[in-house]
């Protein structure tokens, strides 16, 4: 084979002496590659291979060309916060304690917990009180709570995107109070949820759009043991009630059709209890089987179990976020999903804190981490642990 190439390379050698004999060399025009080894020319072409045997030309436009005809397979990754009941009613203790420190809500609220809230693609939580200088105190309730309307700025502070208005201190100041405070949330473009000006406002699931795919936010409440908070009606406004849940149910089979993700987020419970309701449990796999992907709770002000529902993930109660001066576990639920049009993931990462003092700060010690999640994984109906990534898994 070696000689069979020298040959050829002693031909090729003449006749290209014959050729620059007969043509000269100066003013040459159209000179063709030559191979080094034999002086042998190579006919030009893009789709050759180097002696290395690296990728061509060729090969690396056929990659192009596969890539560019390749599935869009709509890839995404996004994260929602959620948190629980926050109040910033003037003549309660965290406003207080918010003017001592010079209206600085960094000092009440973990600068480290607001970043995250900042940082997630969508943060709610729920709104404890009414913002407007109207109103007077609801007639025969213990607790009336109403903040000015400025602190509004407060909760865009904090990142907040969305409010949940279906709980029992809304409408502590009566409808025209309730009212002027829609009026200010959409003044600001904040939105809000669970609560409207007519029943057809309050039970509108609010939609969001993350990486191209929908979220919707159900929200509903069941909390008071005397009801005294307006259901919302057909022209007069409340909030969406659900101890009958099949409207909520309906309105969760709704999102469902609209939407590639629901969460369900429910004011239920009793307050300062770790045990549960049996409605909380019963009505956790009802909105499960009618659509829901993650549910939520709050009004207890404290944080309640967790649990795994035919694989929907509950978390009955996210506690007091920043409510009073009680020493409290609390959570930032962070909710992490991402995938494409063939596989779907969902990590939920519970962010440990505390709520102490009119003080709520991340907890970053280990001993107080081990300690806040022992106290969630022990509570019933102990459905969950989490993993040395902070992780929430289902208990097998």
């Amino acid at each position: 084979m070696r000689k069979q190439r020298l040959l050829r390379g002693l031909l090729w050698g003449l006749l290209w002496a014959l050729l620059m004999g007969g043509c000269g060399r100066a003013g040459q025009t159209g000179s063709v590659p030559v191979n080094a080894e034999t002086a042998a020319p190579v006919e030009e072409d893009t789709d050759v291979t180097d002696v290395s045997g690296e990728s061509t030309a060729g090969e690396a436009q056929e990659a192009e060309d596969a890539e560019a005809s390749a599935p869009d397979l709509h890839e995404y990754d996004f994260t929602l916060a959620f948190a629980g009941d926050i109040n910033l009613a003037d003549d309660w203790g965290t406003m207080g304690y918010y003017r001592a420190q010079g209206e600085d809500i960094r000092a009440c609220i973990d600068p480290q917990l607001i970043a995250r809230m900042q940082a997630a693609d969508l943060m709610c939580l729920n709104l404890e009180c009414c913002l407007s200088d109207e109103g007077e105190p609801m007639a025969g309730k213990a607790y009336t709570f109403r903040g000015d309307p400025a602190h509004v700025q407060i909760l865009e502070e904090l990142g907040v995107d969305l409010v949940n208005l279906a709980n029992n201190h809304v409408f502590d100041y009566g409808e025209d109070a309730f009212l002027d405070m829609l009026s200010i949330l959409d003044g600001e473009e904040l939105p809000y949820v669970g609560a409207g000006a007519d029943a057809g406002e309050a039970k509108e699931p609010w939609y969001g759009t993350f990486d191209g795919r929908t979220v919707a936010v159900v929200s509903a409440t069941r909390a008071e043991k005397y009801i005294l908070t307006p259901e919302a009606g057909k022209d007069t406004p409340g909030v969406f009630r659900c101890y009958d849940t099949e409207a909520l149910l309906e309105t969760v089979e709704e999102a469902d059709q609209n939407a590639d993700f629901v969460i369900a987020y429910i004011h239920w419970g009793t307050e300062y209890s770790e045990e549960l309701e049996d409605v909380q449990a019963e009505g956790a796999r009802a909105l499960a089987e009618a659509g829901a992907d993650v549910v939520l709770g709050a009004h207890p002000h404290c944080l309640q179990g967790a649990e795994f529902v035919d694989g929907t993930p509950v978390f009955y109660s996210l506690g007091n976020y920043w409510f009073n001066e009680k020493t409290l576990d609390t959570v930032l639920l962070e909710l992490h999903f991402y995938g494409n049009d063939e596989e779907q993931h969902l990590e939920i990462t519970p962010v440990p804190a505390r709520q102490e003092g009119y003080v709520t700060r991340l907890l970053t010690e280990p001993e107080e981490v081990e300690a806040w999640e022992a106290h969630l994984e022990a509570m019933e109906p102990s459905g969950v642990s989490i993993d040395e990534y902070g992780i929430a898994r289902e208990v097998e």
